[in-house]
């Protein structure tokens, strides 16, 4: 009986588990086991891969998506064919500036202000222009009197002067020739001696010269001056005149005056400080004193794009929409199309006049134009967008909508406006009638597959 538990003791030991010599056997797999395992679930993942693909490929992987169509707010009106986005400007803005350099004495506009054309709106210092305007004035003063006395011509008593001098000439004449013939003849005698005589004759000759000297102005001052002398004298005038004329202006730069009516949209001086007409740095002298633009004829200048630009024409209808009010709406025409685009941007430039501008409308505001068909009458209102809350979600930090377009799901940026009763008002980034997901959107990217559910579209 011991036996027989002895050899019954000795096999099951024999056919006992050692589970620290299966461990290690475990854990010391030949590496090719290990290289094939790894290979073997590459292999699966990229098998999965592959399947998933192709089912997005072949549409069986597109996500399942709700959508709903983008109103437009005012159906039954035209169409917009185009929208863009821009900045109101003046047609007439301007800088007032001076026309000479001198120092502010007086200010008499701010900010904001209503100017007319014409309105004094600033004083410069005048008193040295004050005092040239009075020596111009003199000079011409002075001028204008010798000019009236050479056409005037002498005086009767400057002739019966110089006639009284010509006759007085010619009585020494004729003393001087008795004298002489007396001495030639006492000199023939022998009473005298040769120097008596050349006295005499020197004596005479001084006589003669002097009565034709006494003659020559006798005629002059009978006949008056030159012709020569008046045109020079009046030439004079003339010249004192326009030197008058130019310290008159001068003077009358010192006022400054509103080149048109419109409103003071910054002022750049005070009181005290210089303006000049040259080059100016930050702290000299300012070559502005303030800008003025007329708010009544304002317009929106748009860079529209070179594919966009077919749409646009002149005299084309517009709704224009501020972006600080977009509750307000503003008809507008197109006027202006550059004949050239700009290289850099591939953009033309386009100026849209706005027809019934107010006070809300301000110069590098902006707003956005929305185009209708030339020849067809706008809406009052501008053509706003309305789509679902649901279908507003926020990427990158600003509002997006997804569009379905060829089975694709496609990131459209907009702009937001109010929201009522469950719609969301679209500014910007959308036109109408557009197909927009409401639902399945949270995990979408641009350009995943997307099926549109049944009863949806």
């Amino acid at each position: 009986m011991d036996q027989s538990q002895r050899q019954l003791k000795e096999d099951l030991q024999v056919l006992r588990i050692d589970r620290q010599r299966v461990a290690e056997r475990q854990w010391r797999l030949p590496r090719w086991a290990v290289i094939a395992g790894v290979v073997a679930i590459f292999a699966v993942i990229a098998l999965g891969v592959s399947q998933l693909d192709l089912k997005t490929r072949l549409g069986l992987g597109a996500r399942a998506v709700r959508v709903a169509l983008a109103s437009r707010r005012g159906a039954g009106g035209p169409a917009p064919v185009l929208s863009a986005s821009g900045y109101v400007i003046a047609r007439n803005q301007v800088e007032v500036g001076s026309k000479i350099t001198g120092r502010v004495v007086a200010l008499f506009v701010d900010e904001g202000d209503v100017v007319r054309r014409g309105q004094i709106i600033a004083r410069l210092d005048d008193r040295e222009l004050r005092a040239q305007v009075h020596q111009a004035r003199a000079n011409l003063e002075a001028a204008r009197a010798r000019l009236a006395e050479l056409e005037a011509g002498s005086r009767p008593q400057e002739i019966e002067r110089a006639k009284a001098q010509m006759d007085r000439a010619r009585a020494d004449l004729r003393n001087a020739e008795i004298a002489l013939g007396r001495t030639e003849r006492l000199v023939r005698e022998g009473v005298l001696q040769q120097q008596a005589l050349d006295d005499a004759r020197a004596r005479y000759e001084m006589a003669l010269n002097a009565y034709e000297a006494a003659k020559k102005d006798y005629e002059l001052a009978r006949i008056g001056p030159r012709q020569e002398a008046i045109e020079l004298a009046r030439a004079q005038v003339h010249q004192a005149e326009a030197a008058l004329a130019f310290a008159q202006a001068q003077l009358d730069n010192t006022i400054i005056r509103a080149p048109i009516t419109g409103t003071v949209l910054d002022r750049y001086v005070d009181v005290g400080e210089m303006v000049t007409t040259g080059f100016t740095s930050d702290r000299g002298a300012k070559q502005a004193l303030v800008t003025i633009a007329d708010l009544s004829d304002l317009q929106v200048e748009l860079d529209i794009t070179e594919a966009d630009i077919a749409k646009v024409q002149l005299d084309q209808p517009v709704v224009i929409t501020p972006d600080a009010y977009p509750d307000r709406h503003y008809r507008g025409v197109v006027e202006y199309i550059a004949s050239v685009a700009d290289r850099q941007k591939a953009t033309i430039e386009v100026k849209v006049k706005v027809l019934d501008p107010d006070a809300f409308l301000r110069p590098d505001m902006g707003a956005k134009v929305t185009f209708y068909e030339k020849g067809v009458e706008a809406p009052s209102q501008g053509a706003t967008v309305m789509v679902p809350r649901a279908a507003v979600v926020t990427r990158n930090g600003r509002p997006v909508v997804f569009l379905v377009q060829d089975g694709k799901a496609v990131m459209q940026p907009v702009t937001v406006g109010k929201e009522e009763a469950g719609y969301v008002e679209i500014l910007d980034g959308l036109r109408g009638g557009e197909r927009v997901i409401i639902g399945g959107q949270e995990a979408l990217r641009d350009g995943d597959r997307v099926t549109v559910r049944e009863g949806d579209d």
